[in-house]
């Protein structure tokens, strides 16, 4: 299917495009910038504007074609498939690696993501919350309402972070945490139970997940389970 881009859009060179996306009024889509199929995105949407380095380069790329390529030079944004991006979201562009966003997300009105931000898949990240760079959210975690990331954190799978918290370095897997600074208050029951886990099973991973243990022996749903494993292999954080 072809994309309709409205006529008030700019799309600057170097942007590659899929099939199937919607791209709303006085959105600004810059290049380098590699955007999947079946992307929503919203009204004054801004995507691969320059990172907020006041050392760094800031082209007018809307009307010049860009330098770096996404793939060669690793800088950029590459957006997956089927996400939803509102009003007046912001991605930045990457300076180490792209900024990324995986598939079946959904990016609530004014969030943003910084420089070489990553997201997973299936990421909900709530109206407000300002993402630092470098931040690493994995898969199915969901960040309340203006919330704040610092830059360098992580946001484990399945976890749950609370409106107006403010993460200072990491959330564990499916964990609930709330505060400033954000600490953890309980376990995402649900999240496990969305993933197929019974009580034992649960009860099992909670030492796992609040940091207290070892990820255990027990069988877990197959994509549960790669989820988990990649998470306990995670290298250290940068710096």
């Amino acid at each position: 299917m072809t994309n309709r881009i409205h006529p008030t859009a700019v799309v600057g060179d170097g942007v590659e495009l899929g099939s199937d996306n919607v791209i709303g009024p006085y959105a600004v889509l810059v290049g380098p910038a590699i955007i999947g199929n079946g992307n929503w995105i919203g009204p004054h949407v801004t995507i691969g504007t320059p990172a907020e380095d006041r050392a760094g380069p800031h082209p007018a790329a809307w009307d010049y074609p860009p330098t770096a390529d996404v793939e060669q030079d690793g800088h950029g944004v590459r957006v997956g498939d089927r996400n939803r991006i509102r009003e007046y979201v912001s991605v930045h562009q990457g300076i180490r690696r792209s900024t990324r966003i995986g598939d079946d997300c959904y990016l609530l009105r004014g969030s943003h993501a910084g420089h070489d931000v990553l997201i997973d898949d299936r990421v909900t990240v709530a109206c407000a919350v300002q993402l630092g760079g470098h931040t690493h959210v994995w898969g199915c975690a969901n960040i309340g309402m203006s919330s704040t990331v610092h830059q360098h954190s992580r946001i484990g799978p399945g976890a749950m972070v609370g409106m107006s918290s403010a993460v200072r370095r990491e959330v564990g897997a499916f964990t609930i945490s709330v505060g400033n600074p954000a600490r953890v208050s309980g376990v995402n029951v649900v999240g496990l139970r969305r993933q197929g886990c019974g009580d034992a099973t649960i009860e099992a991973l909670t030492p796992f997940c609040t940091g207290k243990g070892e990820l255990p022996a027990t069988a877990l749903p197959a994509e549960l389970g790669t989820l988990l494993e990649a998470w306990a292999n995670r290298p250290p954080l940068d710096d």
